[in-house]
């Protein structure tokens, strides 16, 4: 029997480099920072850690605009420190994934410097995607909007305009170019060779763009089968990565950050091949509802089926509103927002496949949604000219300890880069280190058990009967029970092993959700 790969049943802990902590005072997260709170996500229970981008970069959009992808930012560190950091890591039995920026470099990357110094039609141009403006020069050359708002094209004092999918900071690569190609597997080598265990892939989708660059016209940029994402040249790119992958030993991985307008599209992403996870965005977009989870699973699942891959599970992220916060809507009771939390928690863990949290949610931190706009980075707030809030709210830095900001983030009477609410002491890990009722205790508890049981569940999972308001799966000897009605339910027979909330002897309170041992 072939053992299962480590990352197809593993929890991932998402750390957002720059707010998880601060270990010089200048108010920034750096990779010292990290190593030295590596006991934490090992008390927690998680297998693996995803760093977001330390690379070199004018953080224009938060590092995922990459200046140089074979260094560490000065303010993140140096090359030593990730090394440092690594060997910890691995120290702590915690595997390694980092993000790699492949859709896009930096405007200060050399290699977009050299296109703007030289003539249009040269080779340096051809590395990115320069075209001719429409209507003589004067407008775009189609009609493609950036995903921070105005248009994908910005235009350069020689008449030629660039393509950027996201800020103008982001300049898009050409993928049909014989540099980008080889450029980009050397990259993945100098990082697994330094002992990496696998790589997250932003934009994974959109690296090759329709070579006729059409105007998009009636359909809207969120088509995402159309010019823009998911072109098929890019499932040949991710055979050759999988190659490069193969060739290291200790179960090297890539996980890509594809969206696309249907599971089987997600599922030709996941051939024997190519990548060996896609993150699955449903269940983060669902709205708490027990039919909406449910067919999020069984769309998920069937899915992957036949790829043995696995499914992966997410509530948020560094470019999603936190789920506590989106849980309180649209009732605004206080507390509701944690109570489902904690719920979707146990869904999250009990379903086949891996999760991954994000930095924060063990401490039921919600979305910061006051921050004043002067404070605001994200370039969705300044392109929508603050339209739209962006994703500040959910990368504000961690409170470890205190009464005050920094919370130990930084060093006492440190400003963080962005402020922290005056109200979260409450939530802070030294808080809720001893008190057993506190959302950190809660999931190292459920990751805890997960970890326990994990030998004895299997690969898929049976429904069981249950009102509409509940969803009930068994999978072997664990049977979850997740209720999003306000009033109780009663549970399928089993003995209790974890619950969100007390239970009313075999009934399930509203905004809940138990863990059960099937009787045997």
């Amino acid at each position: 029997m072939t053992p299962t790969p480590w990352w197809r049943d593993a929890v991932v802990y998402e750390v957002y480099v720059r707010s998880f902590a601060d270990s010089d005072g200048d108010g920034e997260g750096d990779l010292q920072g990290i190593r030295s709170r590596l006991g934490h996500l090992r008390d927690l229970g998680v297998d693996a850690l995803w760093l977001t981008p330390f690379y070199p970069s004018p953080l224009a959009d938060g590092g995922y605009d990459v200046a140089d992808y074979r260094d560490v930012d000065p303010r993140f560190g140096t090359l030593g420190d990730f090394d440092a950091l690594l060997a910890d890591a691995h120290a702590h039995g915690l595997r390694m994934i980092i993000d790699i920026v492949p859709n896009h470099t930096s405007d200060r990357h050399p290699w977009f410097r050299r296109a703007l110094a030289a003539p249009p039609g040269s080779p340096a141009r051809d590395r990115y995607l320069f075209r001719s403006g429409a209507n003589g020069g004067d407008d775009p050359p189609n009609d493609w909007p950036s995903a921070f708002g105005g248009s994908a094209w910005s235009r350069l004092p020689d008449g030629e305009w660039y393509l950027h999918l996201y800020a103008p900071e982001q300049p898009d690569l050409n993928w049909r170019n014989h540099d980008v190609r080889r450029e980009f597997e050397d990259i993945l080598r100098f990082w697994l060779d330094r002992g990496v265990d696998g790589f997250r892939i932003d934009v994974a989708a959109g690296l090759f763009k329709d070579e006729s660059l059409g105007d998009l016209g009636e359909r809207s940029r969120h088509v995402l089968n159309g010019p823009l994402y998911n072109r098929p040249e890019v499932h040949g790119l991710y055979r050759e990565w999988r190659r490069i992958l193969d060739e290291y030993g200790g179960e090297r991985m890539a996980i890509g950050e594809v969206w696309t307008d249907g599971q089987d599209d997600l599922a030709r992403y996941l051939r024997p091949d190519e990548l060996h996870q896609v993150f699955q965005f449903d269940l983060q977009m669902a709205p708490w509802s027990a039919p909406a989870f449910r067919a999020v699973a069984v769309s998920a699942l069937g899915s992957v089926a036949e790829t043995g891959a696995g499914a992966t599970w997410v509530l948020s992220s560094h470019d999603a509103v936190r789920h506590v916060t989106r849980y309180e809507q649209p009732e605004n009771v206080p507390g509701i927002g944690h109570a489902r939390a904690r719920a979707a928690l146990l869904l999250l863990l009990g379903l086949p496949g891996s999760a991954y949290l994000y930095q924060g949610e063990e401490l039921g931190l919600p979305e910061v949604t006051d921050l004043p706009g002067d404070a605001r980075q994200d370039p969705i707030w300044k392109r929508s000219g603050g339209a739209q809030a962006g994703r500040d709210g959910c990368r504000v830095p961690l409170p470890w300890s205190g009464k005050s900001e920094p919370y130990g983030f930084s060093p006492e009477g440190v400003d963080p880069w962005l402020p922290m609410p005056r109200d979260w002491a409450s939530f802070t890990v030294e808080a809720q280190e001893g008190d057993p009722g506190s959302t950190l205790s809660f999931y190292r508890d459920a990751l805890a058990e997960r970890r326990r049981l994990l030998p004895e569940l299997p690969a898929d999972i049976e429904w069981l009967d249950g009102p509409d308001t509940a969803l009930f799966f068994r999978r072997g000897p664990l049977i979850c029970a997740l209720n999003c009605d306000e009033n109780p339910v009663r549970m399928p027979p089993g003995k209790p092993l974890i619950t969100s909330t007390p239970l009313y002897g075999d009934l399930l309170p509203g905004n809940a959700a138990a863990w059960l041992i099937a009787s045997r």
